[in-house]
């Protein structure tokens, strides 16, 4: 793996680690609080930031999963709590399927970081760019999620 490809991962892991001591001592309950003046909670924020790595990567190499349709459903681009039903993760299972995430996606896509792809709308065409993006995308909502804590 090159070094870069594996600096991007360190990214991921460490980003990751951030998120999940962020949320450390929030409860369930705390969790689904939405605030006067938000439209999610810190639990649709978790889901949010793991669904979005897999829809950009699942839509370059057209592989959309069973799971990620789903999880659509609740946390994708214009959804809210008001989504969830019972089948919705909660907040353990959210924290234990973000963390084992990159490590997932090393795993499943480590090799495959260069292929090209048709570009999106923003003109990334690789895994790699994407994975670059979802890097920023997590610190907005690690951002989201310390504002919603000083609200609960």
């Amino acid at each position: 793996m090159k070094k870069r490809h594996e600096v991007l991962f360190t990214q991921l892991g460490t980003y990751r680690e951030e998120t999940l001591r962020l949320v450390e001592g929030v409860s369930e309950e705390e969790a689904e609080i939405i605030p006067e003046g938000f439209h999610n909670n810190i639990r649709w924020n978790l889901g949010h930031i793991y669904l979005d790595q897999y829809l950009w990567i699942e839509s370059f190499v057209q592989e959309i999963s069973d799971n990620t349709i789903k999880l659509n459903e609740w946390f994708g681009f214009g959804t809210s709590p008001t989504n969830f039903t019972e089948e919705t993760p909660n907040l353990s299972e959210l924290k234990e399927l973000l963390q084992g995430q990159p490590e997932q996606i090393k795993e499943k896509y480590g090799h495959r970081l260069e292929e090209e792809f048709p570009p999106t709308e923003m003109g990334m065409y690789t895994i790699e760019q994407v994975l670059m993006r979802t890097v920023f995308h997590e610190g907005l909502h690690i951002g989201a999620i310390q504002y919603l804590k000083r609200f609960i």
